[in-house]
Parts: C-alpha cells; sequence; structure tokens
C-alpha cells in the first residue's frame, strides 16, 4: 500500500515524484480546497463566539474526490503544504475535506525542492501547527468581515463596485496621499554655480563670501548673475586635496520584497510576474540531473541562510575568484523589516552548481534573468567588499569655494560577480596651491520638484517598512486595486482614479482604522501573536467586531450618499419618475429616481456600430449586423440589435453557408489549420494552413 504525500502545486508532484520511489503516491490540492461561501458572510457570530462556515469550492469538488480516494488506500498521508501560515491552514482544510482528523496526520515542511530536503523532511515529519491556522484564520475572518460589511456601504453610499479591504485600504491611503502632495506641490525656484577648471574638471560652489552654498541658497536669477559676475574676474588655487578609502558592502540574499523591487528596476518585471515566475524555479525546472526546485521557498522576510548553503557559496567563490574575494567569516544578515518573522530562508539557489551559464540552456528567457538575478545576489552577498577610492579637490578664490569630486575602484570585490557598469571618474593629480584656470562658469536656473508618484516596487517597499501586510500579500493587493479600478498603471506610475478619492475620504472620516497604516501594522503583530500562541483569536476577532458593527450601522443612517446624478429632463416611461444620468462601475447609464422601487435603466445610446467593429456576415436571426465585442471572457460576436436579438457566436461568423443543412457558417484561425463550423448543426470544414 502506496504512502500519500498531498502538496499545494500540480507542479511539485512532477517534481517530488522524480525524487521518490514507487512507495510514494503524491497529489495536489491545487490550492485552497475549502474557504468561506461567496454567496453569504459565512461566519455565525453566537454569544461572542466566531464559527467559520467553510465550504469545499465547487471547481475543487472533483480534486476533493480523488483524493479522498487515494487516502482511502494510503498507508501514511502526509501534509506537505507549504511552509507557511497559509499552507498551514491549506493542510488544515485539506484534512477537514477528506475526512480526516487533523491533528493525526502527519506534517513535513522543507523550504527547498531537492532529494536531500524531500527526504529529510519525511524523516522528520511533525504535527499541524494550531496556533498559526489559528493566525490564518483570524485573517481570513477579519478580511471577510471588512470586505463583506463595508463593501456594501461603499457601493451605496459611492458608486455601486466598490470594495475595502483591511491591507487594500491602507495601502490605497498611502498612493493617495502621495497624490495629494504633489496636486498640493508648490515649485520653487533655486540656481547653482558650476564651474570647469582645467577645462575638464566639473566642480560646484559649496561656499561664497565665508557662506556656505547649499541647494536653494540662491534663490533668484540676480543672485546668481552677481555672484557669476564677481567670480569671473578672480584667481582660483587648489586649496585642498582629499583621497580616502571607502568600502562599498555587498546586500544580502534576497526576501520577497526586495527581490520584486529589484526585478522591477532591473528586468521591468511586474511584481505579479516575479512571482509566477519564481514559484516556478522554487516547485521544479529541467536541470542537468532532472527536475528540481532551483531557488528556496520565494515568500519570506527572512535573510537567514542555511550553513550548509553559506558554505558552498564560500567554496564556490575561493575555486572560481581566489582567496582575496573570500572574507575570513561568512557573512549574516538579520532582517529590518518591521514584523519579520524570520521563520524561511532568504531566496537562494538549491544548487550551487547550476550556475547562471548552466541554467541559461535549461531555463526560459524569463526565467534565466530571474534566476541568474538570484543567483549572483546571493554569491555577491558572502564575497569580499569593494573598495574605493573617494577623491575630492577644493578650488579656491578669495570669495568663493568650489569642489569636484571623482572615484576610483581599487578592487572590485563583490562586483565581480555583477562587472561592475560604475565607471570611474578620475580627477587629474593637482598639487596644493597650484593656480589653476577657471575656463566656464555657468549659472543654472532649477525648480524644486514634487515627490515621484509610487512604482510598484517603491510602494511595496513602503508598505513593508510600515509592516502592512506580510511577503505573501505583497503582489495580490497591487493586483486587488487595479482590478477594483482604484489606481492605474502608466509608465510604471502608479496613479489614483476619482473613485480611490473618494473612498478614501470617507473612510479617513468614518473608519479611520481601515486606513491606518499603524492599526494595520499592528494587527500583523497581533496575528503574529497569536501564531505564537499568545494571544486568543476569539478575543482578538471580538475585540474588532463589536466597535466596528456599530460604526457600520451609523454609516448606513448618517453617510451622506456621494453618488453624481444628473437629471436628463425624461420622465421613466414604467413609472413616470425622472429619469437621471448615473456613474455605475462600468461606466454612465441612464436609470429611474425612484431606484430602487423602479428598476428601469436603459444605455446610453451608443452607436454600436461605430464605436464596435462591423463585420461583414449579418445577423441570421433578425438580418442586422454582427459586431465584435470583448467580455472577460475574451472575445465573442453579437447582433447589434441587443438586447431586442439575442444571437451570439463564439467564433467569426461569415458568409458562407452550411452545406448540411443551409445554416451559417463561422470561423476561426489555428496555428497549423482554418476550422469552419456550422453555427446550427455544428458541421466542421478543417483546412490546413
Amino acid at each position: 500500500m502506496k504512502n500519500l504525500i498531498i502538496v499545494e502545486s500540480p507542479t511539485k508532484v512532477k517534481t517530488i515524484k522524480s525524487f521518490l520511489g514507487k512507495d510514494y503516491e503524491i497529489v495536489a490540492s491545487k490550492g485552497h480546497i475549502r474557504d468561506l461561501p461567496k454567496s453569504s458572510f459565512g461566519i455565525k457570530i453566537e454569544n461572542g463566539e466566531f464559527k467559520p462556515e467553510y465550504r469545499v469550492a465547487r471547481d475543487h469538488s472533483s480534486v476533493v474526490k480523488d483524493i479522498k480516494q487515494k487516502a482511502k488506500q494510503a498507508e501514511t498521508i502526509y501534509i506537505a503544504t507549504d511552509e507557511d501560515r497559509e499552507g498551514e491552514a491549506i493542510g488544515y482544510h485539506i484534512a477537514k475535506a477528506i475526512g480526516k482528523n487533523p491533528e493525526e496526520l502527519p506534517r513535513i515542511v522543507f523550504h527547498e525542492i531537492t532529494k536531500s530536503a524531500i527526504k529529510n523532511a519525511l524523516e522528520n515529519p511533525r504535527k499541524l501547527d494550531f496556533s498559526s491556522i489559528n493566525a490564518q484564520q483570524t485573517r481570513r475572518l477579519l478580511d471577510r468581515i471588512v470586505g463583506y460589511k463595508l463593501s456594501p456601504l461603499l457601493s451605496s453610499k459611492i458608486q455601486k463596485g466598490l470594495s475595502a479591504g483591511r491591507v487594500q485600504s491602507s495601502t490605497l491611503k498611502i498612493v493617495v496621499d502621495r497624490e495629494r502632495e504633489i496636486k498640493a506641490f508648490k515649485p520653487e525656484e533655486f540656481w547653482s554655480i558650476d564651474a570647469k577648471f582645467e577645462k575638464t574638471i566639473e566642480s560646484l560652489l559649496v561656499s561664497f563670501d565665508g557662506q556656505k552654498i547649499e541647494k536653494m541658497t540662491i534663490k533668484n536669477g540676480n543672485r546668481a548673475k552677481e555672484i557669476t559676475s564677481r567670480l569671473k574676474n578672480e584667481k582660483f588655487i587648489v586649496s585642498k586635496i582629499d583621497k580616502k578609502e571607502r568600502k562599498s558592502s555587498p546586500s544580502p540574499a534576497f526576501m520577497t520584497s526586495t527581490l520584486q523591487q529589484a526585478a522591477s528596476s532591473s528586468l521591468g518585471f511586474s511584481p505579479k510576474k516575479t512571482m509566477m515566475i519564481a514559484q516556478t524555479l522554487y516547485e521544479g525546472v529541467s536541470t542537468p540531473n532532472g527536475t528540481s526546485g532551483v531557488i528556496t521557498y520565494m515568500r519570506t522576510d527572512s535573510l537567514n541562510v542555511a550553513k550548509e548553503a553559506i558554505e558552498a557559496a564560500r567554496e564556490k567563490i575561493l575555486n572560481e575568484f581566489g582567496e582575496k574575494y573570500l572574507p575570513e567569516k561568512p557573512k549574516l544578515y538579520k532582517s529590518k523589516s518591521k514584523g519579520a518573522q524570520e521563520a524561511h530562508e532568504a531566496i537562494r539557489p538549491t544548487l550551487i552548481d547550476f550556475t547562471p551559464a548552466v541554467a541559461k540552456s535549461y531555463l526560459k528567457p524569463d526565467e534565466y534573468k530571474l534566476y541568474a538575478l538570484i543567483y549572483n545576489r546571493f554569491i555577491a552577498s558572502q564575497m569580499n567588499s569593494a573598495v574605493f577610492e573617494s577623491q575630492t579637490i577644493i578650488f579656491k578664490s578669495q570669495s568663493a569655494e568650489f569642489k569636484a569630486s571623482g572615484r576610483k575602484l581599487l578592487f572590485d570585490g563583490f562586483y565581480k560577480v555583477y562587472g561592475s557598469s560604475d565607471k570611474d571618474k578620475l580627477l587629474p593629480e593637482l598639487k596644493l596651491n597650484q593656480e589653476v584656470e577657471l575656463s566656464e562658469l555657468k549659472a543654472n536656473q532649477h525648480f524644486t520638484e514634487p515627490p515621484s508618484r509610487y512604482s510598484e516596487a517603491s510602494l511595496i517597499k513602503k508598505i513593508e517598512s510600515l509592516g502592512i501586510g506580510r511577503p505573501s500579500t505583497y503582489a495580490p493587493t497591487i493586483s486587488t486595486l487595479v482590478a477594483r479600478d482604484y489606481i492605474k498603471i502608466e509608465k510604471k506610475q502608479i496613479i489614483p482614479t476619482e473613485n480611490a478619492f473618494k473612498v478614501i475620504e470617507l473612510l479617513e472620516k468614518h473608519f479611520p482604522e481601515i486606513v491606518d497604516s499603524s492599526f494595520t501594522s499592528n494587527m500583523e503583530e497581533t496575528l503574529d501573536k497569536i501564531a505564537e500562541d499568545k494571544a486568543d483569536w476569539q478575543q482578538v476577532l471580538l475585540e474588532f467586531y463589536e466597535p466596528f458593527m456599530k460604526k457600520i450601522e451609523d454609516g448606513k443612517k448618517n453617510i451622506k450618499s456621494q453618488k453624481v446624478v444628473i437629471p436628463t429632463g425624461e420622465n421613466c416611461p414604467e413609472c413616470g419618475s425622472e429619469l437621471v444620468k448615473r456613474k455605475g462601475r462600468f461606466g454612465e447609464f441612464i436609470s429611474c429616481s425612484a431606484f430602487p422601487k423602479c428598476k428601469y435603466t436603459k444605455n446610453l445610446g451608443n452607436k454600436v456600430k461605430k464605436e464596435l467593429k462591423v463585420i461583414e456576415a449579418k445577423c441570421p436571426e433578425c438580418g442586422s449586423d454582427i459586431v465584435e465585442r470583448v467580455s472577460r471572457r475574451g472575445k465573442f460576436y453579437g447582433c447589434s440589435s441587443y438586447p431586442k436579438c439575442k444571437f451570439i457566436s463564439n467564433h467569426e461568423p461569415i458568409n458562407e453557408k452550411c452545406s448540411e443543412c443551409g445554416g451559417m457558417m463561422s470561423q476561426r484561425e489555428l496555428k497549423t489549420k482554418i476550422v469552419k463550423e456550422c453555427l446550427k448543426c455544428k458541421h466542421k470544414i478543417e483546412i490546413k494552413r
């Protein structure tokens, strides 16, 4: 009888199967198999106790049935979901869904999917961690309470389809606050005085008449002109030459936030794309020794690294680069993230000999780029610092001083891995008191600039520093804000929409804790305490729920509607009330002012032929034009007279009749063939390209 190992991802199944023999069957849950219901609140609250009503997701019923059947025949059932709170909770729900006692099933954990890690995990099973499960359950229930109770209030007061969330809304406030700063910003004028000595040495004015010149010291052009006219006639000498050695230390191996930031700035990857590729690298790719996970777990806020991995990196550095690049002692790093759990390792390669040079032949282009970034960062983190010589020369006249700065690389250190792109900026060899020629003097006008908008990378850095959310929530939070039309990303800049301002203004006034980063951060710390068995999860929920619901009830009565309605001057054909123009989630529309008593609505009279692409074929049901439309599921074709005529086709109708029944034919183009199919009898004709 086989042992059953239950993982989350189907990709892991293939990788783990390659490590284990015939005695093990591996099956994937494909993520969450039980959750709160989508159609109802799903939490019973009785006598101050919260009871979640979990359901097996409809699209997972066949998965659960398969796991149940295999579990009946298994000698031992191992829970092998991801090693984090969410993975712990998924493991609990798997046990419940297949009718097993979660307290009895052995739990195995591994932070890398390699043969040694899997075998070590099987030799050292533990039990499910119920404190972590309670912490994750508390997070889920908190998010359901906020989303399910607050979102309808926003929809009723501002616009249908709006939503709020504990992490989502506090992140949105950060974006809105930055946009407010930008809008309120007033540029200020200032001038700089730049000079060239000996024709090539670029220098900046640092003092004049004994006064230090800093940014914005020179406020206007008249003052700048006065200074330059005086200095043109003065003689300059070299008053100071300063050379100092400075070290540039390597950065630690990546954690989730720094990986997303680096991939964004270096590779142009969005956080979502970065995590998708990292997931593949973690779960298993082709290597010279077969399928294997090539990086450690990618959702982590830890900078810890296993001793074995550090030793392997040090041996690689010694053999490949030489002794001078290897520090005397291994370098250890500690996370500065607020609330870092340090539960996992940092993100590092699992196979030190799977170098980027080797990996290039096995990985897809984007996989290779991200893997090389992770590999090189890890190796560099264990190398000696680079050493630079900073150079400073002060040029002095009777009334002013100019400063020139340069830099020279003395030892490349960890840059050896990256290949330093920093070019030396060398200053010429000059002597003290040497007279120098002032070859150019310019007064340059500047204006202060507003703070820049957040990019996805800089927003993640910000929310991480404030302790909002955890590594697994960074990318999904931004994706949710985009999906809800709260933000737009243009040229890598995050721009809040009008809805974002309305929602944040309402929340700031009536639900300040929901958008308060300190409150959200403190709640994350409370969840950490639950995971450490230092707080009662039921009590945490109760302390949040009761005051929150009082505000919801108060808001229903006292928050004024901010919905924009514009009278049209027309009357409703169903009840006679005035028709008004409203703005909905999908744009403007006409509805009855007596809503919700009267539910009459109509489109704004958009001329479909002008706005939508009209194809050659005519509707087989009414003879009107057929237009190309786009839905969430993709492109489709429908009658322009909709909703009077409800003709629809997934494939483009063409002006050909079916040879079998005389019905209208449709056409779709595939890579190797063109398929024509009758919309009526489904008769098919395939034409090879």
